[in-house]
């Protein structure tokens, strides 16, 4: 675990609005950063090789496809986890909020 993943662990252990997330979650050929399956978010921190051509290229393929399997997916460079790490949990709360609001009151077929 990279000292990134080390610190947003430490803060999503302390259960944000309730829920348990989970790290090095497999889902599918891939396996999430951070994951809450209660809601369906994934949180992945990125590094600086996550800015290379190839590699946006694989991040854009892989975000698409857990899209396509019903989550929703959350990026941060590891920088941010450092220098703004309250705006980073507020972002966090955020979408857990609202993920949570729209799984009790899911849209009309």
């Amino acid at each position: 675990m990279t000292d990134a993943e080390r610190k947003l662990w430490s803060m999503l252990r302390r259960r944000p609005d309730g829920l348990k997330f989970r790290r090095q979650h497999p889902i599918g050929r891939y396996v999430a950063d951070f994951a809450c399956p209660q809601i369906g978010l994934i949180i992945e921190l990125d590094g600086g090789q996550h800015n290379l051509p190839a590699h946006r290229r694989r991040d854009e393929h892989r975000t698409r496809w857990l899209e396509n399997q019903g989550w929703h997916v959350l990026r941060f460079w590891n920088t941010q986890v450092f220098e703004a790490p309250d705006m980073l949990g507020d972002q966090i709360l955020d979408l857990v909020h609202a993920l949570k609001h729209r799984r009790q009151n899911p849209s009309p077929p």
